[in-house]
């Protein structure tokens, strides 16, 4: 990948470590590496991430790699994590996957420079759209979209018939975040296959995963093919989300959720507005990362209950206690689901699905006291083992357990070491929303559902920038008694059945 001009003296996107590691050579690499084109004995394309866990294991908690002439930089060693979280000498870096999606998202907030104002102004102006009033305001919202995934997963319980989890969750999020943030309403739950936004969404991801499989020179001819599906995807998200804007701008119907924010939501201090060019590209940043996301961790969650039965029990205890006899959870109660919040944290724990962020460094500083960097050298943090390192996590560290998470447990580790949702003043601004989401959905389930596994079913994870449990399914069974709402709640939104 070609450089961005410099701004500052520091290059945008892609920069090889050893521009920035002056003691590269200590740091340890795969054997067998071989001229031009690097660590690739052994690896499959399709799995970058767990080939880097599997290396990760090997090597220890800083490690280098190289492809096609590109070096890079893993940590995962809790104490070198926490010296990168310091704000005040690292900076989140946008390289590897995150750039490659810069041509459908631009500079909204997830792929921006640090140096581009937009992604400034925009926190700035949806971040009340995150606070606690906002979220209670969109608990309703996210209780009708979980009705139309219970209404299936009712059909599929009656006739015996497993569920596609992780198409299902996918459905979910992405109709909780179109509806809540945009009030709109893509109709997932009356199709049969995914929507086509879905489609153009896996497209986009997968191929700005790919292109960091191929050398740079090449990558016109051997993904040609593939580049012009990608310019397909984005056309088709681009279209959608104008025909989204253009919608409300013709009805001005939208009580103040995100898109009005970003419509008409001047910054508190300065005056300025997002610019309508920025404005598309956060509801598609907010779109595609505000499910994908989600859909996963929910994935895994619901992959761990049904294998741990006692653990399913214990938060099923929970849901019923805390919960009652109320046809359906008040926004404050999904708050009191504590266990259900572990289990949710222990997924993330293991299968952090944002798995990796990317840190660079103000100024020329040493990391954790070894490993010099100049300013503007960087390093990808590999969340899943940091989540697994020994000596925060115990020899133990593979194993499910949401009793990690007691508060007792929480407040003897130390700081950096729980990640799963990036780090510093660039982390996920939707944090609350997903997580009061996430716990919602998991406590509707298990009050409703046994969770019946597959016993031939072996966790298997696919990668597309994001994690997702492949072909997991389960079989829902109804529990009863189940108290129903006593009426049909349902909010109508403007462009239903799109």
């Amino acid at each position: 990948m070609p450089q961005a001009p410099k701004r500052d003296g520091l290059p945008q996107g892609f920069r090889s470590a050893e521009l920035g590691w002056p003691e590269l050579d200590r740091i340890p690499h795969p054997p067998h590496r071989i001229p031009l084109l690097g660590d690739v004995v052994g690896v499959n394309r399709r799995t970058p991430l767990q080939d880097s866990l599997r290396y990760a294991r090997e090597l220890g908690p800083v490690f280098r790699r190289k492809a096609f002439g590109k070096e890079f930089v893993f940590v995962w060693g809790a104490r070198h994590t926490a010296d990168l979280a310091d704000e005040s000498r690292f900076a989140k870096h946008v390289g590897l996957g995150i750039a490659n999606l810069r041509p459908v998202a631009g500079d909204g907030l997830f792929t921006a420079y640090n140096h581009e104002p937009n992604w400034q102004l925009a926190h700035d102006v949806l971040a009340p759209g995150f606070s606690r009033e906002a979220m209670a305001g969109y608990h309703p919202m996210m209780l009708a979209v979980a009705r139309q995934l219970t209404e299936h997963w009712d059909s599929a319980a009656a006739t015996g018939r497993a569920v596609d989890v992780p198409g299902d969750m996918t459905k979910l999020t992405l109709e909780t975040i179109a509806r809540t943030g945009f009030g709109h309403d893509f109709g997932s739950f009356a199709r049969s296959r995914p929507h086509p936004f879905v489609t153009a969404m896996v497209g986009t991801l997968t191929y700005a995963q790919r292109l960091n499989t191929v050398p740079f020179p090449l990558a016109p001819l051997l993904l040609r093919s593939a580049s012009r599906r990608n310019a397909a995807d984005i056309a088709y998200l681009n279209h959608t989300v104008d025909e989204l804007i253009r919608a409300r701008r013709a009805s001005g119907r939208g009580d103040g959720d995100l898109l009005d924010r970003m419509l008409e939501t001047a910054h508190p201090e300065t005056g300025e507005r997002l610019e309508p060019r920025n404005v598309r590209r956060q509801v598609i940043t907010f779109l595609v990362a505000g499910h994908e996301t989600t859909s996963g961790a929910l994935s895994f969650a619901l992959h761990y209950l049904s294998r741990h039965p006692e653990v399913a029990a214990r938060a099923r205890a929970e849901v019923d206690r805390v919960w009652g006899d109320a046809a359906e959870p008040a926004y404050e109660q999904v708050a009191r689901l504590r266990y259900v919040r572990r289990v949710l944290d222990e997924s993330l724990r293991l299968w952090p699905t944002a798995p990796a962020f990317a840190r660079e460094a103000r100024q020329d500083t040493v990391l954790a006291g070894e490993h010099p960097m100049r300013r503007g050298a960087w390093a990808l943090v590999l969340t899943p083992m940091l989540h697994r390192d020994p000596e925060v996590w115990g020899a133990d560290a593979e194993r499910f357990d949401p009793d990690r998470f007691d508060a007792q447990a929480v407040r003897s580790r130390a700081p950096h070491t729980f990640k799963p949702f990036g780090t510093g003043a660039r982390a996920c601004i939707g944090r609350q929303f997903a997580l009061h989401e996430a716990t919602l959905v998991l406590g509707l389930l298990l009050r409703r559902y046994e969770l019946r596994p597959d016993p031939a079913y072996r966790l298997r994870v696919t990668e597309r920038l994001t994690l997702m449990p492949e072909g997991l399914r389960l079989h829902p069974e109804r529990r009863t008694p189940v108290r129903e709402p006593a009426s049909d709640l349902r909010c109508p939104v403007p462009g239903a059945g799109d």
